[in-house]
């Protein structure tokens, strides 16, 4: 009964209630079937080391519920009027196999860090300390363009890293670059507005404007990045351009310089704004880090967004928006009706993160990680499948590409290994007009150099070319 119940002094929930409740679900779950005799409450007291007025008030809470009954001599059994959730075998098998995705993800899953190198130790140290320093101020409504101290660390980051120049009042802490995305069509779009999206690009990015009724214009993506001469063909009025100049997704091209001058020039010339999405640019692998879009932006038509999802961990739902000075008030307006700000703790704890240097260090160690772990699985890929694919490296990012001939369709290649449990992304699946040939990204940064050739093996093994040519 002692690991049954578990009693944690430290919860603000009384301890008879911890007793009542985890009984409860016991006998819900069919842990304590019907009919299954409990202690005596001073036998339980005693194995609890609680008060037996304790588990008194539990049993009495109990037994005015119905939960249990008490029959005199026979003790107190668990009522037969609890209700267990009656599961078949399929429902036990796919609730075990969604436990198993939910505490390892599939290897090759795109957009996740190295979850088994980040410094969970420093980081619960930080959370604890943080936690133990909230008074009573800090309980009240966060400010709802973000925890100021983090502000100010992510515009001094900023400008060392990307070569961005901006002052506090122009960063807003998000939820993610989604939040930051919602924001953004709150305060700058009209249903029916038009939007310039790359093709491919990343889906959610589609599905948000989407719903909030922006007409999107894809625009294809070349070498160079997005064309930027044919969108301004297609749609030379359009109120936004979502673009990932430093490290495209999902082809991993950077915009080049001419094409960066011109996106800004159109963007001055039709009174339209450009939203950068600056989603892993911290890794880059080969040559100089490139500058941030926003960095050359002399008109401000550039909003700047940012995750730490990617450099940190997507579990912690943080992100942060770059505004020109003139849109500040309103964008903060927007954060206080959409979200009225993001979880102080959490906040608190990356700003601790960053002043104390810790997170420059993290971003060192993970491009020496990540250049590892790339470059061990594209080895691996090329030896695993031959002349049957080519392995696209781009200068930075966090997966890579796997070419297969073009007439191959890679939706069945995707389908074939995720039913052997791994998790590429179809190349075509990102694609909205433009076609941009076939192939699988693989995300790396999860896959120790041990285990490349292991898994490389197993996609292999997985996919058949064959089958997914045309008839």
């Amino acid at each position: 009964m002692t690991a049954l119940i578990a009693l944690d002094p430290s919860e603000t929930e009384p301890l008879y209630l911890q007793i009542a409740r985890r009984l409860r679900e016991a006998a819900a779950s069919g842990t304590l079937p019907a009919g299954s005799r409990l202690p005596s409450s001073r036998n339980l007291a005693t194995q609890l080391s609680v008060a037996r007025g304790t588990v008194d008030a539990a049993y009495a809470l109990l037994a005015g519920e119905g939960a249990i009954e008490t029959r005199g001599s026979a003790g107190t059994i668990i009522s037969s009027q609890i209700k267990v959730p009656v599961t078949s075998p399929g429902q036990r098998s796919l609730a075990l196999r969604e436990e198993r995705v939910e505490a390892a993800p599939m290897p090759f899953r795109l957009g996740l860090p190295a979850l088994d190198a980040f410094p969970r130790k420093l980081w619960s140290g930080l959370a604890v300390r943080a936690a133990r320093g909230i008074g009573p101020e800090e309980l009240a409504y966060p400010d709802p363009a973000g925890f100021f101290r983090l502000r100010q660390a992510i515009a001094a980051y900023l400008g060392v890293s990307r070569g961005i120049v901006c002052a506090p009042r122009q960063v807003l802490i998000t939820g993610g670059f989604q939040g930051a995305l919602s924001l953004v069509r709150q305060v700058l779009l009209r249903a029916g507005d038009t939007v310039w999206v790359e093709d491919p690009g990343h889906h959610h990015t589609r599905q948000a404007l989407e719903a909030g009724g922006a007409r999107l214009v894809p625009v294809r993506v070349d070498r160079e990045g997005m064309r930027v001469a044919a969108g301004t063909v297609a749609a030379p009025r359009a109120k936004l351009a979502v673009v990932t100049p430093t490290h495209q997704s999902p082809l991993g091209v950077a915009l080049s310089l001419p094409r960066r001058l011109a996106l800004l020039a159109w963007a001055a010339e039709a009174g339209a704004w450009v939203l950068e999405d600056d989603y892993d640019s911290e890794y880059r692998y080969t040559g100089r880090p490139l500058p941030a879009l926003k960095s050359l932006d002399r008109g401000e038509r550039v909003l700047f967004a940012g995750s730490f999802s990617k450099v940190l961990f997507p579990g912690l739902r943080l992100g942060y928006l770059i505004v020109p000075d003139e849109l500040a008030a309103a964008f903060q307006r927007a954060s206080r009706l959409l979200t009225n700000g993001q979880s102080l703790l959490e906040q608190q704890v990356v700003a601790h993160f960053m002043e104390q240097g810790h997170f420059a260090r993290h971003l060192r160690r993970m491009r020496e990680l990540y250049a590892a772990r790339r470059s061990a699985l594209a080895a691996a890929l090329t030896v695993a499948f031959g002349d049957r694919a080519t392995v696209e490296l781009e200068a930075g990012g966090m997966h890579l590409l796997l070419r297969f001939p073009p007439e191959t369709a890679d939706d069945i290649l995707a389908r074939q290994a995720r039913a052997a449990g791994l998790a590429p992304t179809a190349l075509s699946s990102l694609t909205m007009a433009h076609g941009a040939g076939s192939g699988l990204l693989l995300g790396f940064t999860n896959i120790p150099e041990a285990e490349a050739d292991m898994l490389a093996g197993r996609l292999r093994a997985a996919t058949s070319v064959e089958a997914a040519l045309p008839a």
